[in-house]
């Protein structure tokens, strides 16, 4: 069973690495960049979703399964409209959309405004602040922050472009009407605590205690248990 695993905002492939040890046997699971991360070229900005469709279409088979984290599950999701569909999506982290109401939790729209104007005078003092708050749901917040700037390093591996393309998506990508009719069986996981989802999305989805939108640094061995199952569970579903 073959997974393809997709990082969020400013966090490139690496993330992934502490699943490495707990995949079980049956899982082939590939980590791989978006567009401006790591190796990968960027693609121009300002961009669309047909130029990133393009540019992943090699890197997405249709013959596997897609776990996308955070706005890599938005991006994995608008993606089902100009791709051949996988097996099966699995979100972690990640609803129809990435602003909230406030009502119950999650990141508003005011929110992210302030914060891509954060972004625009500091870049770098902007993605380590967001480390710092998506480590907050985590029980040991500290030591998961302390993981993600042992993994990531001082400076992201992205460029200012590419990130701030990424923010512009969290404002603006929402996927309501495509997951009222999905073109694929799909699965939602989420962190019981985590900062950056509403309360309603997180109900909504299956939750894993004792996380937050970092499950793969609290939780390695629970995470890559649940997106077993729960790929083989969607790989069951009649299509």
């Amino acid at each position: 069973m073959k997974l393809i695993l997709l990082s969020g905002w400013g966090v490139d492939r690496r993330i992934w690495q502490t699943l490495s040890e707990h995949w079980p046997s049956p899982v082939e699971p590939s980590a791989v960049e978006w567009p401006g991360y790591g190796d990968a070229p960027a693609l121009p900005t300002p961009t669309h979703i047909e130029a990133l469709a393009e540019r992943m279409a090699s890197k997405l088979p249709s013959d596997a399964v897609w776990v996308g984290w955070s706005l890599g599950g938005l991006l994995a999701t608008a993606l089902l409209n100009h791709l051949p569909p996988p097996k099966a999506l699995l979100l972690l982290g990640a609803g129809s959309c990435f602003c909230s109401d406030g009502e119950d939790g999650g990141v508003t729209s005011d929110e992210l405004a302030s914060f891509q104007c954060t972004f625009r005078r500091d870049p770098v003092a902007t993605w380590r602040h967001f480390l710092r708050w998506q480590a907050q749901g985590e029980p040991n917040a500290r030591e998961a922050h302390r993981q993600l700037r042992a993994q990531l390093g001082e400076t992201p591996h992205a460029d200012t472009d590419t990130l701030a393309q990424g923010l512009m998506w969290l404002e603006t990508l929402d996927n309501r009407a495509l997951l009222a009719n999905p073109p694929c069986p799909i699965r939602r996981l989420a962190g019981a605590h985590d900062p950056l989802l509403p309360s309603s999305t997180r109900q909504q989805a299956l939750r894993l205690e004792d996380a937050g939108h970092c499950p793969m640094l609290s939780q390695p061995a629970q995470l890559a248990a649940r997106l077993a199952e729960q790929a083989t569970r969607a790989l069951q579903e009649p299509r």
